[in-house]
Formats: structure tokens, sequence, C-alpha cells
């Protein structure tokens, strides 16, 4: 997506060498380029024109930088503000001095979320020297949580089988007690998903949320569904809080557009993406 952006911008700034300022006409015709190859990147149209809309604002009739002509100064703009719209520099995940520090993983059935769960328990025994405990709390699936011990084996991170358990507020009580008496610092919960958003689904993670207090909240979107995976992320969002987002498949055919989108639209950061199916292919986004 980047790299057509770049073109377009190349071909446009051609005509702008020489002009000691940006005028109008110089903008529109650089912005109409933009504006296509982010629709063409699948970015959701009022994100489009929010961002068209500000680098205008900046960049009309403003004075060309020393050293910089005014097409390096459009870009130079076009880079600040897709920079802000991503996030900006790598978000770190908060953790407290409360032990066990809760992080809850939500988002739709099929996004790659009990593979995410995994990947970032892995991630953080790496590189941030946490201790997490896995725990499934996707009492409806029978495969749900045998898929998470598999995970946690190939990852090696203790799982929370919780045998005899199938609530998911007693899950996540005795998954909290476990970590306090052995020590876990962090309690990863993978949360149960749905094929589409209810309510019923909605209510239960709410009252995990109120239970667990989470320092996270992290929804887990498929790049590979488009602007579906915007609008899922908006729902959760306004209905249960999120703290951030990890965007799987991008190593796929996704156009994108999805990670310009979904930090513009719920004004929560992209944490990480998954750039590949083994357990290591999990970046910070930044």
């Amino acid at each position: 997506m980047f790299e057509a952006l770049s073109d377009k911008l190349k071909k446009v700034l051609k005509d702008l060498r020489g002009e000691s300022r940006l005028t109008s006409e110089h903008l529109d015709l650089a912005m109409r380029e933009i504006r296509i190859a982010l629709l063409e990147a699948d970015v959701n149209f009022k994100v489009v024109k929010g961002f068209i809309d500000r680098i205008k604002e900046k960049a009309l009739g403003q004075d060309v930088l020393e050293n910089l002509s005014p097409g390096q100064q459009v870009v130079k703009i076009v880079y600040d503000e897709l920079v802000s719209m991503l996030g900006g520099t790598s978000s770190r995940l908060l953790f407290t001095q409360k032990r066990p520090n809760c992080v809850m993983i939500v988002g739709l059935q099929g996004s790659g979320k009990t593979t995410s769960t995994g990947k970032l328990s892995r991630w953080l025994k790496k590189n941030q020297n946490r201790n997490p405990l896995l725990l499934s709390v996707d009492v409806y699936r029978p495969a749900a949580r045998a898929q998470l011990s598999v995970i946690g084996k190939a990852v090696g991170i203790p799982v929370f089988e919780g045998e005899g358990l199938n609530d998911p507020l007693e899950l996540c009580r005795a998954a909290r007690l476990h970590c306090e008496q052995l020590g876990f610092d962090t309690l990863m919960i993978d949360t149960a998903g749905r094929l589409h958003i209810d309510d019923a689904l909605m209510n239960e993670l709410r009252l995990i949320k109120a239970e667990m207090q989470p320092v996270e909240t992290l929804f887990v979107a498929d790049a590979m569904t488009g602007q579906d995976a915007v609008k899922s992320a908006a729902e959760f969002h306004n209905q249960i809080g999120t703290t951030g987002v990890i965007l799987t498949k991008m190593d796929g055919d996704a156009r994108g557009g999805a990670a310009l989108s979904i930090k513009e639209v719920i004004g929560q950061p992209i944490k990480f993406v998954g750039v590949g199916e083994k357990y290591d292919a999990l970046d910070p986004f930044y």
C-alpha cells in the first residue's frame, strides 16, 4: 500500500519543483492522487476525507522549509500525518505492580484470536521478561480450550486447564488465584468469539472485564476482512472499551487499508501485527 502511495506521489511531485510556495492548484493535484491511492488500498472513505483535509490545512500556502522543495514539503507533511494516524511510535503494553496483570484478548471467531494469544504470551516472556499464564474461557466450542493447550505447549507457556469448570467467570477467578499462588505475573485471557457480534457475547465480555480489571483489552482483527474488521473493531470498542489492536494476516493479500482505518475510527493504537503462521511471527507495530 505504502509503495503504491509513494509511486503516485513521485509522479505528482515532479510538477512542484522550483515553486517557492505550495498553491491550491498544486495541492489539489497531489491530494487527488493520494486520495485514489488510499481508497485503492481499502482505507475507509471517511478516514481518507479527514486525512486529506488535514494535509491541505497544514500545507496550503505554507512557506517551504529551508533545503526542502515544495514537493519534498508535501511528502514530509503526508508522512507526518500518516505516522500520526497510525499511532506514532511503538505502543508498549502497559503493566502495573499488581499481580497478576490481566490481558483480555477479544475478537470474532476466525480472526486468529487464540493463536495471537499464544504469540503475544511468547513475545512478552522473551522481550519483556514477563511470566504469563494462558487461560481460555471459550466454554462453547469443545476444541477452543484444547487448541490453546496445544499452542501453549508449542510456545512454552503454561495453560490453566480449569478441570471441571465450565463458567467463564469461575475460570477467571480460579486462574487468578492460581497466578497468585504460583507467581505468574500476567494472565492472558483468550475470550470466546462468535461469527458475528451479539448481545450475549458482549455481556459476557463486560462481566469478565468488570471482574478481572484487565490492564489491556486487545481486539484481534483479521486484515484480510478489510472494512469488516474496522466495523467490528468499532463495535467492540464502543461496547466494552478496547485499549489496542492486534492485526493478523498482514503477510497475506490484504491491501492494508484496515491498518490505516482502525486507528482513526476507534482512537486506539495498533500494538502488534501478525506477519506469518509461526509463533514468533508477531511484531510490535510502529
